[in-house]
């Protein structure tokens, strides 16, 4: 029997059990042919919203094959169990937010699931989860994608700022749904591509009263939680939205999801424009100068991460291409390297290239940083 498989629910490196097709006529793929990124990207230029198939999808192979398929540029850089963890927060995520813009009940214990499991990737993943987020663009479920980034940041801050483990679970499950209120503004103001008018502007800066109504009158959560989502657009400056909360009175929780939000929307592409480099988006937090952000959580930020954070690649003054793989807290501009093509053109996949400790290595400096899409060019 034929059923209708959504487009977002496809993604590079998806098979089906069975030939896929765009109508009752064309064939989309053949069973057990993966879907390449152009193949989604027409269809949506085109406006299918979903396609058909007799089959299924075949989820362990497609995130199997899409996982090997990374290259070492990217942030996964091949693991498969660390992109295989870190799919699972985003479709579980995904599958909450459905429901509550579909106004279902949704029970929090499935959130807590997902946030445990942000804090325990970041306990032991910590360093290939930050250049995961940084180095990887994992396609379908943006906002869900968006708020797991988010929790996962939020997450390495309370880390470094030793957080008790109630205050930490705390902190993750309030980034996972501190933009849940979006999800009551109409889409056609949140994927506008030109300007606001005021009234949708005033619309949007609702959005974290929103946040807070879902977290504490639906899910049910206590005020510690709600007040993240009520006062992550707060600023120190008290010039933020919706209150003009002084920046002191703003809970430490969401002036810690304040930063960490503003970093992942920097690194992440978006409708009206291209995301930023992590150097980039590392720089411009720097320049904050206690207008929009604690000063102190911004240290703990760049303590956590460095100026070049961990997954960015880089140029180095020998015309060697580098990913940052550790940082240097006492030398933030001198970061352990793994070499992805050497000094003499030649590529390394799947981390084989040599580890460079800019530290040691004083002959050699970083000339600049480098976008993603500079290296899969090449």
């Amino acid at each position: 029997m034929k059923k209708r498989i959504a487009l977002d629910q496809i993604q590079p490196g998806s098979r089906f059990s069975e030939d896929v097709f765009i109508d009752d006529k064309n064939l989309l793929v053949p069973a057990n042919i993966p879907v390449k990124q152009k193949d989604i990207d027409v269809l949506k230029r085109w406006g299918v919203a979903y396609v058909i198939t007799s089959g299924s999808l075949v989820e362990e192979e497609a995130a199997a094959a899409q996982a090997a398929d990374l290259p070492a540029a990217q942030g996964f850089a091949g693991k498969r169990e660390l992109y295989l963890r870190y799919t699972e927060l985003v479709d579980r995520l995904a599958q909450v937010l459905g429901a509550i813009r579909k106004n279902e009940a949704v029970e929090s214990k499935s959130v807590d699931v997902i946030a445990q499991g942000v804090i325990a990737l970041v306990r032991e993943e910590q360093d290939a989860a930050i250049a995961a987020i940084l180095g990887s663009e994992t396609p379908g479920n943006e906002l869900a994608r968006e708020s797991v980034n988010a929790a996962i940041l939020a997450t390495v801050i309370g880390v470094t700022l030793k957080l008790p483990p109630y205050r930490l679970s705390y902190l993750a499950t309030g980034a996972l749904l501190h933009d849940v209120g979006m999800l009551r503004i109409p889409d056609s103001i949140v994927k506008k591509k030109g300007s606001l008018s005021e009234d949708e502007a005033q619309k949007v800066r609702a959005h974290p009263l929103l946040s807070y109504r879902i977290i504490t009158k639906e899910l049910m959560y206590p005020d510690d939680v709600g007040v993240i989502g009520l006062q992550h657009h707060e600023r120190w400056d008290s010039e933020g939205y919706p209150r003009r909360t002084p920046g002191k009175e703003v809970d430490v929780l969401a002036r810690i999801v304040s930063v960490a939000d503003a970093f992942e929307a920097m690194v992440s592409s978006k409708p009206y424009r291209n995301s930023m480099i992590g150097y980039a988006a590392m720089k411009a937090l720097l320049s904050d100068n206690s207008r929009r952000f604690d000063p102190d959580i911004l240290k703990a930020f760049i303590k956590s991460m460095g100026i070049y954070p961990l997954g960015s690649l880089v140029l180095l003054n020998n015309a060697a291409i580098a990913r940052v793989v550790e940082t240097h807290p006492e030398a933030p501009l001198r970061p352990k390297l793994r070499v992805l093509v050497d000094e003499f053109g030649k590529r390394y996949e799947r981390d084989e290239g040599d580890l460079v400790d800019l530290i040691a290595e004083k002959t050699l400096f970083i000339a600049r940083a480098l976008d993603p899409k500079e290296l899969a060019g090449q």
